[in-house]
């Protein structure tokens, strides 16, 4: 039994803040309001000045495990998670072999319940090896526990496959996430198109690139009714065509990442390729853009977008190494670097990082609610630390942020009620 005292905790179901207690019983949330007494043998935690919210739920991570264990395995994705206050996580199945067996599907759920830390959310290859040709089989993957259908970090180019996709999901009431990224037109590419992708010598690709292939992929949801979700949006193009989207009341979500709100393309510097992302990062004014989109209700979530590469990946020419940026310990603090700035209220951000990425994903995580699971994790909104790559919790060093200054420090999770950090 654990009692939270002299908090702020974040009401979920009105997002809000409120100031008083909160206890814990059985691994589960007993009760809060603005006082409980003290419940005999429970364990109390003050923290005057921190913020209490229920364990960030991350929509969008890759992991190296199965195929790639010598950029990440589960058991070193869990331990950056505790410590960037994520208790559940959705993994792409862009693995090797990709995620597009049932068996894998419940191999995926099963090693996050290893953990002890971290649920776990599997997505299933909308095509078969994650290749973009034949359809995977929706239904037995749905019955496996898949969340979603994604090809991961590849597009589904082919409208006819897509239309397909989207008309075969909904029949089964899932959801295509897509990586929205016109395939041809971003071939080869390095950064994104213009001034400083020609100084710098690299191969570019059109921001355009994003919005087209959204704007068709808008057009085949409304053709067929399914539903498509967008991943890491990144231009001002993008948040106006789903904007509109959503007005028309077409089934139709997105995401972003940390890196997309918080740098601009100048990050990449000196041919920094710990910043070469994909998609690439962009000019100010789509910076500017996605940020105006998360306040205003047009992007759904904040998801990490972590991509593991080891050093041998990054230690390359820009142009040949491979993007992805690492991202689990610090989706809370760059989050709240834009509360900092005035860019999102605590309240926005909060609800960005867990109740809403939860109702979107259908778990019953990223809730403070009397008897909802006591997965938690407790803040200081205005203590600071620096992201140092090499010196992050777990085994992916590989942030565009390396050296950054922020203000959030995770002081504790819990998962099911039992502290797995601070």
């Amino acid at each position: 039994m654990i009692l939270f005292r002299k908090i702020r905790y974040f009401d979920t179901k009105a997002e809000s803040l409120a100031e008083g207690e909160l206890l814990v019983e059985d691994g589960r949330i007993a009760d809060f309001g603005a006082s409980l007494g003290r419940p005999d043998g429970a364990e109390v935690i003050e923290a005057e000045g921190a913020v209490l919210c229920p364990g960030l739920v991350d929509i969008r991570a890759s992991l190296g495990e199965p195929g790639f264990e010598v950029r990440e395995t589960i058991a070193s994705a869990a331990l950056g998670a505790a410590a960037g206050g994520i208790t559940t996580l959705a993994v792409l199945p862009d693995s090797a072999p990709a995620i597009d067996d049932p068996a894998l599907v419940r191999l995926i759920s099963a090693r996050g319940a290893e953990t002890g830390t971290l649920t776990l959310l599997p997505y299933a290859a909308a095509t078969h090896g994650c290749a973009g040709v034949e359809l995977a089989e929706y239904g037995l993957l749905k019955a496996a526990g898949a969340i979603a259908l994604s090809d991961g970090g590849k597009v589904i180019a082919s409208a006819r496959l897509m239309r397909r996709a989207l008309a075969y999901a909904s029949g089964f009431g899932m959801r295509i996430v897509q990586h929205p990224e016109d395939a041809e037109l971003a071939a080869g590419g390095a950064a994104t198109e213009g001034p400083r992708a020609t100084w710098m010598g690299l191969p570019g690709i059109p921001a355009a690139a994003e919005a087209i292939c959204i704007a068709r992929d808008i057009r085949l949801a409304e053709l067929t009714g399914g539903a498509v979700h967008f991943a890491h949006v990144t231009t001002a193009e993008a948040c106006v065509l789903i904007a509109r989207a959503k007005d028309r009341g077409l089934a139709v979500t997105c995401d972003t990442a940390p890196p997309y709100f918080d740098l601009n393309e100048t990050a990449i510097g000196d041919y920094r390729t710990y910043a070469k992302l994909s998609p690439p990062l962009r000019a100010e004014a789509d910076r500017q853009a996605v940020l105006a989109a998360l306040a205003d209700g047009t992007i759904d979530a904040i998801a990490s977008d972590h991509q593991p590469r080891d050093a041998d990946d990054k230690r390359l020419p820009f142009a040949d190494a491979a993007p992805g940026g690492a991202g689990l310990a610090t989706l809370l603090g760059v989050t709240l670097a834009q509360v900092q700035s005035g860019g999102l209220s605590l309240v926005q951000a909060l609800a960005l990082l867990t109740c809403r990425p939860a109702a979107w994903a259908g778990c019953e995580a990223g809730r403070i609610a009397r008897g909802a699971p006591a997965d938690l994790c407790l803040f200081h909104p205005e203590r600071s630390w620096r992201v140092s790559a090499g010196q992050l919790p777990g085994k992916a060093q590989n942030t565009p942020f390396d050296g950054r200054a922020l203000e959030g420090v995770v002081l504790g999770t819990w998962k099911a009620g039992r502290r797995v950090f601070g």
